[in-house]
C-alpha cells in the first residue's frame, strides 16, 4: 500500500510537471506535444507614432553676402583704388586686405570686415548706417514759455 502511494505521488508530479513544460512551450509559441498545433498568438496593436515638428533652425548673426554683393564690394573696392584685380566674388585674402586699405584711409577702423559704415563710404550703405533715431530733447522751460506764448496770444 506504501508502495501504491509514492507511486501516485509520483505520478502526480510526473504530470505536474508536464504540464507546466507544455504551458510554458505555449507561450514560447512552440507546438505541444499533445495536439501539435500552435497556439493562437494575438496580433499586437501598433502605438501612434508621435509626430514631431521640429521648428526650423533660427540662424544667428549675420549672413554670408552673396557672390554677387562680393562682386559689388570688390567693383567698389577697385573704383576707389583699394582692390586690384579682376573682382572674383569670393571674400579672400586680397579683398579683406583690399577692405582694410579702404578702411584706415578713410578713418574707419581698419578690420577687414564689412560693416555698414563701410559700405556707406563705398557708395553701397545706407544713408543712415551708424546712426541712432533721432533724439528728441526736452526742455521744462521752452516747453513752458511755449505754453504762455500760446494762452497769452488766445486772450
Amino acid at each position: 500500500m506504501m508502495r501504491t502511494q509514492s507511486i501516485i505521488r509520483l505520478m502526480k508530479g510526473l504530470t505536474l510537471v508536464f504540464l507546466l513544460l507544455a504551458a510554458g512551450a505555449s507561450a514560447a509559441g512552440q507546438t505541444t506535444p499533445k495536439t501539435g498545433a500552435k497556439p493562437a498568438v494575438q496580433a499586437k496593436k501598433a502605438a501612434p507614432k508621435k509626430v514631431v515638428r521640429r521648428r526650423p533652425a533660427r540662424r544667428r548673426g549675420q549672413a554670408a553676402p552673396t557672390r554677387a554683393r562680393i562682386l559689388e564690394i570688390q567693383s567698389a573696392l577697385a573704383k576707389h583704388g583699394s582692390y586690384q584685380g579682376i573682382p572674383s566674388g569670393r571674400w579672400d585674402a586680397a579683398t579683406m586686405e583690399a577692405m582694410k586699405k579702404f578702411q584706415s584711409s578713410n578713418g574707419l577702423n581698419p578690420s577687414g570686415k564689412i560693416t555698414a559704415l563701410s559700405l556707406q563710404k563705398l557708395g553701397l550703405g545706407s544713408e543712415v548706417a551708424g546712426f541712432g533715431a533721432p533724439r528728441q530733447s526736452f526742455s521744462p522751460s521752452a516747453n513752458l514759455n511755449s505754453l504762455n506764448q500760446d494762452t497769452v496770444n488766445k486772450n
